[in-house]
């Protein structure tokens, strides 16, 4: 995106929405329909199994499928996914981070078959997988191994794809997660540092052409709703990058050094209560990466105002796209240089966030940098007692979500009036054509190539080989998704990242009603003859694991011995672990959209065990209708973002335990 003069009307951004579901074709068609709306850059929301490596009829891929992005199994989806969109002339963001050579070999290879020349690829791969560990968790490999994936693809793209932004280094999941302004901003200069660091050690760029790695390193950013903080957090960034790459990294040019983002505004800040406020939450996140001219983002994609209730419809993605359009073309936004230039009150605020910033950097950097500070759960730690306190502020009242705490009397929302219709629901019969799909191209293609290709990329694997050209061969050759990430598991390994639960603080949180709660469990146990146990555990593909962390830290606040480990489990290893740890609750969150598959697996899993009196709670992004399935299936209680007070939440689990044992 060129930058105009200072007294040109500044140019307006790329607008994008996030889109993808169901199926390569049910997205094509959406995409061209957007486009042909005015949107001017694509946004691919890839589903789970893609972004975790699985193939469609693997058993941790059951009831994601399709469900928050588009399934995208080999050359051939990828070919229908950009079936009449001209590559060459897109500008495309894809969010995607293990796989993210992978999902760039196939699309490179897509578009040099749509006749497209390689250096006119404009776009991002997402590919920050130090956020994965922290916040979104749809990593693979060890850090080690992920950071290798990450050095080649932006050495192979400077020299072969000089448009595109092999890396987004992405803070956005931090702040979902609880990092303040500061964290937000330390973590991932930490993340860049690392990666630079990397590359430049690699020795596959020239030390005279660092300059232009930089200048494709960008950024993906969160805009919360405190909009003047949030401006402030932009201007720290765009200070503090152009600081590093100049004395780090001793990059001279400033057009270099010029610091690069993406946005899109807080999901997390998003209510299913009164969701009609989520349409003025987005305009005001919107004006804080946007009213500042000299720290403006260049991509702006803003979610829908039913996001916290489910799926959204194309007509309330076209919302979203209208308000940015309103904003560039209608106001005079764009008329202005930065009109807070001077101002010691946005001085003082930078400064502030830049002092925290440094202070935490110089932190991370003491203990060995970015990987290291993942892999002992320091960062981690941090960001779940950030949250932490955050929920403690919302419950106590501090910190005011109007229609939630406040304000919450309401009139029936004709935006809803249309219930279970109100979101985007996907046909269950995606997931079988899927499946039908995978094994038919498995059954057509040349395995010998196939098999070939799979050879060479674990080979190259073992030494320091970039592995982009192997990976193009596998992407020609019809290898899936799932071979080739299973081809790199057999020689890099698995990796399981610290929870950070158990070094998570929840300061200020012992009130009276933390104390009433945690004497009826210190009751309950002695009636039933034992401290109570309940094991926290995430079914499935989905890695927002920041909700079963705070349920986690709470339980074991309020006097609950607390089973957690982890993301990405089947119901199968869930029901194991109710049985071996003989816990008297299973709590199951799940924000995907799989919740009508896997949660019945784990109820019927503990009942083929004898264990069926063991009661199942759930929590997560849950439809009334579905909440209702649920508790026909057999789960004792379904929580939904509206039930926001966690100390509630431990009452109600202490009542289903009683009642199961029938203590009155």
């Amino acid at each position: 995106m060129p930058y105009p003069a200072d007294r040109e009307r500044d140019r307006p951004w790329v607008m994008r929405t996030y889109a993808g579901h169901s199926s390569a074709a049910a997205s094509n068609a959406l995409y061209r329909r957007n486009l042909a709306k005015g949107q001017t850059g694509l946004s691919v929301a890839f589903d789970l199994p893609t972004q975790t490596g699985y193939d469609p009829d693997d058993e941790l891929a059951k009831g994601e499928i399709g469900k928050v992005g588009v399934p995208i199994s080999h050359i051939g989806d990828m070919r229908q996914l950009f079936d009449q969109i001209p590559l060459g002339e897109a500008n495309t963001s894809m969010t995607i981070n293990a796989t993210a050579m992978w999902l760039l070999a196939l699309y490179v290879t897509v578009a040099e078959e749509q006749g497209a020349d390689r250096s006119a690829l404009a776009g991002t791969t997402q590919n920050d997988i130090i956020k994965e560990y922290l916040s979104r968790g749809t990593y693979v490999f060890p850090p080690g191994p992920s950071l290798r994936l990450i050095t080649d693809m932006v050495a192979w793209t400077v020299s072969n794809v000089p448009k595109w932004n092999p890396i987004n280094i992405c803070s956005y999941h931090l702040q979902e997660v609880g990092a303040t302004p500061a964290q937000e901003v330390a973590y991932a200069m930490c993340t860049a540092i690392a990666v630079l660091d990397s590359v430049r050690d690699s020795g596959q760029v020239p030390v005279e052409k660092f300059g232009e790695v930089v200048a494709r390193i960008s950024f993906f950013v969160n805009a919360g709703v405190r909009f003047i903080e949030e401006m402030c957090k932009m201007r720290a960034f765009a200070q503090l990058w152009d600081e590093i790459t100049l004395e780090r990294y001793g990059v001279e040019n400033p057009k270099h050094r010029r610091f690069r983002y993406g946005v899109q505004v807080n999901s997390l800040g998003l209510t299913e209560a009164q969701p009609e406020n989520n349409v003025q939450r987005i305009v005001l996140e919107m004006l804080a990466v946007s009213l500042s001219r000299n720290a403006r983002a260049r991509a702006i994609q803003l979610p829908a105002w039913n996001e916290a209730l489910g799926l959204p419809r194309p007509w309330d993605q076209q919302w979203a796209l209208r308000m940015q359009q309103v904003l560039a073309y209608e106001t005079d936004l764009l008329e202005y240089e930065d009109i807070f230039d001077g101002s010691p009150v946005i001085e003082a605020k930078v400064n502030e966030i830049l002092r925290g910033a440094r202070e935490e950097i110089d932190r991370v950097q003491a203990m060995g940098g970015a990987v290291a500070a993942v892999e002992s759960g320091y960062m981690k730690s941090q960001l779940v007692s950030s949250l932490a306190e955050r929920r403690r502020r919302v419950e106590s009242g501090e910190e005011i979500v109007v229609g939630v705490n406040k304000f919450d009397t309401t009139e029936p929302s004709p935006l809803q009036a249309e219930g279970a219709n109100a979101i985007e629901t996907i046909d269950p019969v995606v997931e079988m054509h899927a499946v039908e799909a995978i094994r038919q191209w498995r059954a057509s293609r040349d395995n010998a190539a196939v098999e070939s290709a799979l050879d060479a990329l674990r080979e190259a694997a073992k030494t320091d080989q970039n592995l982009v050209e192997v990976t193009l061969a596998c992407a020609r050759a019809g290898v899936t998704t799932g071979e080739w990430s299973q081809a790199l598991r057999e020689t890099f390994g698995e990796y399981r990242a610290p929870t950070g639960v158990s070094g998570a603080s929840a300061s200020g949180e012992a009130g009276s009603e933390i104390a009433r709660v945690r004497d009826r469990v210190r009751a309950t146990g002695e009636e039933i003859g034992e401290r109570l146990r309940m094991l926290v555990g995430k079914p499935g593909l989905d890695g927002h694991s920041n909700g079963a962390e705070q349920v986690a830290v709470r339980a074991r606040d309020v006097g609950f011995e607390v089973v957690y480990q982890g993301i990405r489990l089947t119901p199968s290893q869930i029901v194991s672990a109710a049985v071996q740890e003989d816990v008297h609750v299973v709590g199951l969150s799940i924000l995907s959209g799989s919740h009508l598959e896997v949660v019945p697996a784990v109820v019927d899993g503990l009942r083929a065990a004898g264990a069926g009196d063991i009661p199942v709670i759930v929590g997560g992004i849950i439809p009334p209708d579905d909440a209702a399935k649920l508790r026909d299936r057999g789960v004792a209680r379904v929580f939904t973002p509206k039930d926001y007070e966690l100390t509630e939440i431990m009452d109600e689990i202490v009542t289903v335990i009683r009642e199961v044992h029938q203590l009155g």
